[in-house]
């Protein structure tokens, strides 16, 4: 269970019917908790010694582990004890006797180790350092003692790695970066065998570690260009083999294997349309098995025939898109995750030898023959041709042609995603399934600047904050108009994180083209935005000068300056709602705080929720719920659309209403004012 790499793309247009959707025009509206509630059942995992199997589900109303014997989840016990943050993502130890996990407090990303053992419930903090971010190193699958961890607490910039002794807690130095490394690579032995460095043109070079010692001359250079789709991803078990996710010499990255010996790369797995997004090898040898590929969904290509007839299997016998979450070491057993979009997702434990299927849970069963949405995928021409992948959900019961396309416009909310060096991609979506719900398309475009699609489309966006990128949302608008999904005056945004920009851009640089718009801790100001960057992003600052503007030369800071909203914040003259965590370590609060000062001080209306114990979104699901509570009722004003009453939605969470409760419909009811 080494870290993998996972970069991004793939494949297969899906065929759009003729008919209207089953659900009919007045589909039952699902309740807001039902949608962001907490799951019943998630992550689910076996141990590597295939005696347990793990998930994570509520203990009272927090998401924390749980463990069964495999084979009797009714003997099912909570592990940790976690009563305020959810716990969102773990992983076995090798031996099998702990399962660990990271958690933060209140959305901070100061991330410490916890280890819970897996038959007496003890549980610890392996990392209990203050303003710590902890990060994971290498796990083996042949070493079952220890793995190695990066630690922050001697310099907040950089992490020196530790070896983390399992039994005992014990961390000991393995090597201080003093050198101003990003990252370190080891191999199944836990021998650190790679640095990587920043470089000032905001690529990387990477250098060979012999006996513990990093060598002065890089033996691989990564131009800016390929930065976020080249990369070295991991050594076979027995160490000889190097494989790289690799995109120099080519448009879309691919898997090639380095003999590390001769430095020979071979190529293992390729697409034209899109990045190799993952792989999958074997628990034994480290050797690549299959490759994943997302254009417009995600699928899997096997590399040889060890498991290309299990690929094949469970590509025929189960009900939608498929990954492989969980192997055995005697991968004789797998935890295979089942999306069908249109149902709720499922855990299935496949057994190779006996070719069987037996069903683990359902993530919500509340969802269970709830009417939801499908998902069609599409492709958007920009103005200066290029090819958006985007993916477009219409309410239940909307009626197509044979085209696909609606047989009357509905009023579309366009969502883009946050990084932007991100994606979204084909499956259940629980914010496309909401918004459908109430009565919207919903658009999600993968603009210019979005991995997956090769090293060019992300290039594309360099230096294009409100500006192409910005074209490239207007596009997608223009093609939902010209295919009447919608029409032009009956379109809102709402997006977080860089989406959370977008929204703000559009309001402010093009006033008149949204009804409305929903920012999610979204930043205004992209000169205060650099100043407040995490110290551990100091690695990727120059990728950050090089891709949006750089900040230490009059024209960067001039640029910056023209592509932030907030010195347009007079502009805007539609419906405005902000989301802002309190703890926010990428953008800042102040992000929020200060349009929303511009606008007060312009008299223009904004809602300002803020959330004092959350960070970068929301991941508490009663603020999640409340915010949703806010914005549905906002949207239905604004679109027409559908909406539960905010009711009671307020009160578990944390959100403060820091401005402007008159401006959002049943605010001030709901708060009693």
């Amino acid at each position: 269970m080494k870290t993998r790499i996972v970069l991004a793309a793939a494949a297969a247009a899906i065929s759009l019917g003729g008919v209207a959707y089953a659900a009919g025009p007045d589909a039952p509206l699902i309740p807001r908790e039902k949608l962001f509630g907490n799951p019943s059942r998630a992550a689910g995992r076996l141990s590597p010694d295939g005696k347990y199997f793990s998930w994570i589900a509520p203990r009272d109303g927090v998401l924390n582990i749980w463990v069964a014997p495999a084979g009797n989840m009714a003997a099912a016990k909570a592990l940790s004890a976690e009563t305020k943050r959810p716990i969102r993502s773990y992983f076995w130890s090798p031996d099998s006797r702990q399962i660990l996990y990271i958690n933060d407090h209140g959305g901070d990303e100061n991330f410490q180790l916890y280890a819970v053992d897996a038959a007496s419930g003890a549980q610890r903090s392996l990392t209990p350092f203050d303003k710590t971010r902890v990060e994971v190193v290498a796990i083996s699958n042949h070493v079952k003692d220890r793995m190695l961890v990066g630690l922050n607490n001697r310099d907040p910039k950089w992490h020196d790695v530790y070896s983390l002794d399992f039994a005992t807690g014990k961390l000991t130095p393995v090597m201080t970066n003093e050198g101003g490394y990003a990252s370190f690579l080891a191999d199944d032995q836990l021998n650190l065998r790679i640095a990587a460095k920043a470089r000032p043109d905001g690529g990387s070079d990477y250098f060979r570690i012999a006996n513990g010692k990093v060598e002065a001359q890089p033996f691989e250079q990564v131009a800016l260009e390929d930065s976020q789709t080249t990369q070295p991803a991991d050594f076979t078990a027995d160490g000889k083999t190097l494989y790289w996710v690799d995109s120099r010499g080519r448009n879309t990255a691919a898997i090639f294997a380095q003999d590390v010996a001769t430095g020979k790369k071979t190529i293992v797995g390729e697409d034209a349309r899109a990045d190799v997004s993952g792989g999958l090898g074997d628990p034994a040898t480290g050797r690549i098995q299959a490759y994943a590929v997302n254009y417009l969904r995600n699928e899997w290509v096997p590399v040889g025939t060890a498991i290309k007839a299990d690929l094949d299997f469970l590509k025929a016998k189960l009900p939608g898109q498929f990954s492989i979450v969980s192997r055995t070491d005697a991968d004789d057993k797998w935890v295979v995750a089942v999306d069908p979009v249109t149902a709720p997702s499922s855990a299935w434990l496949y057994d190779r030898k006996a070719k069987s299927l037996t069903q683990l849970y359902v993530g919500r069963p509340e969802l269970s023959g709830a009417t939801l949405a499908p998902m069609r995928a599409v492709e958007i021409r920009t103005r200066d041709g290029l090819t958006m992948v985007s993916y477009l959900t219409l309410p239940p019961g909307t009626p197509v042609d044979a085209a696909g396309r609606p047989t009357h416009p509905v009023p579309m909310v366009l969502v883009p995603h946050g990084g932007p060096w991100g994606r979204d991609n084909y499956g259940y979506n629980g914010t496309a399934q909401w918004l459908a719900n109430r009565g919207y398309a919903v658009l999600m475009p993968n603009f210019r600047a979005s991995t997956g699609f090769g090293k060019k489309f992300i290039s594309a966006g360099d230096l294009e904050w409100g500006r192409r990128m910005h074209d490239d949302l207007l596009d997608a608008v223009g093609w939902a108009v010209a295919n009447g999904v919608t029409k032009p005056d009956t379109v809102a945004i709402m997006g977080g994180s860089y989406g959370g920009y977008a929204t703000l851009a559009a309001l402010a640089f093009t006033p008149d083209k949204f009804a409305c718009g929903v920012d999610i801790v979204g930043p205004s100001n992209l000169n205060t935005l650099m100043k407040t960057i995490p110290p551990y992003w100091e690695a990727i600052r120059a990728q950050f000068y090089k891709r949006m503007g750089d900040p230490t030369t009059p024209e960067g800071l001039a640029m910056l300056k023209e592509r932030s909203p907030l010195f347009k914040a007079d502009q805007i003259r539609r419906p405005l709602l902000i989301g802002q965590g309190a703890n926010d370590p990428r953008v800042n609060v102040n992000e929020s705080q200060q349009i929303v000062d511009a606008l007060k001080a312009k008299g223009i209306p904004v809602t300002y929720v803020v959330f004092p114990d959350e960070g970068h979104g929301f991941a508490r699901p009663q603020n999640n719920i409340a915010f949703n509570a806010v914005a549905e009722n906002f949207l239905a004003k604004c679109l027409g659309g559908r909406a539960e009453p905010i009711g009671a939605a307020l009160k578990p969470s944390s959100a403060q209403i820091a401005y402007g409760a008159e401006f959002a419909p049943g605010l001030k009811e709901a708060l009693g004012q």
